[in-house]
């Protein structure tokens, strides 16, 4: 998408462009711990090199990492990954009104390249779909102009990652990076109570599931979240309704 001179050449791109790159340097921490991460998790050079230019899905290569450390099954590798990416289905499911006039293809390459932060930068300034051309083509450079360095600091830190890995002590804390830009992450999101409470419950259901083998906790974790927020959703949606038939 940023290649489209349409994009890259109106302002807004340079608007997307100026509001990621704020958080480009915290991106680029966890997306060199990652590249650190995967080559310490026995993944071959290529095989790291390869996942760093593939995969641009920070949150489940590290929730992987551990479980291919520990020779975890396929399945529960794959299921991990799954989990932990369910948040995207809710994404293009808000952003399909913003995307449904272009092209399949540029559809599929704008999916790829949205992420938390993305995401989150551009509905914020976005609230509604465009209904004319000219709004849709701001929208459209603007979210090219936010992924595209978005996704050049993720891949170009896993690649260096990757290739530095056997040089990067660990006293450097590259770990503590990438725990804040989660944390910052998590702030950006978390703009709601149901958003604070699903954190909540899932960071204490994380720990309290902690023993539990190859990372199970995650999956843990997520369900609970997932659980209780339904549960109280539909509570709150049933409460109207019966004041209303009262």
């Amino acid at each position: 998408m940023f290649f489209l001179p349409a994009n890259y050449r109106h302002p807004e791109f340079r608007k997307g462009f100026a509001d990621m790159a704020g958080v480009a340097p915290g991106i680029a921490a966890w997306g060199l711990m990652t590249g650190v991460a995967m080559v310490k998790s026995g993944l071959s050079t290529a095989e790291a090199l390869l996942m760093a230019l593939t995969v641009f899905a920070g949150s489940s290569q590290l929730a992987a990492m551990p479980l291919i450390q520990a020779g975890a099954p396929m399945w529960v590798i794959l299921a991990t990954g799954f989990c932990v990416n369910l948040r995207f289905v809710v994404f293009s499911a808000h952003l399909r009104p913003y995307l449904m006039h272009l092209p399949r293809w540029q559809r599929l390459v704008t999916g790829y390249l949205s992420a938390d932060l993305t995401y989150v930068l551009f509905t914020k300034r976005f609230p509604h779909p465009g209904q004319s051309p000219q709004e849709q083509r701001r929208q459209m450079a603007y979210l090219a102009g936010n992924g595209g360095i978005n996704w050049a600091s993720w891949v170009l830190s896993s690649v260096a990652g990757v290739i530095l890995a056997n040089f990067v002590p660990t006293s450097w804390g590259l770990g503590f990076a990438g725990i804040l830009a989660l944390v910052g992450m998590l702030a950006s999101l978390a703009s709601t109570r149901m958003r604070w409470l699903s954190a909540g419950v899932a960071g204490t259901a994380a720990v309290a599931a902690f023993a539990l083998p190859l990372k199970l906790n995650i999956l843990v974790a997520i369900a609970a979240a997932v659980a209780v927020c339904l549960l109280l959703e539909s509570r709150l949606q049933a409460a109207p309704e019966q004041q209303g038939a009262a």
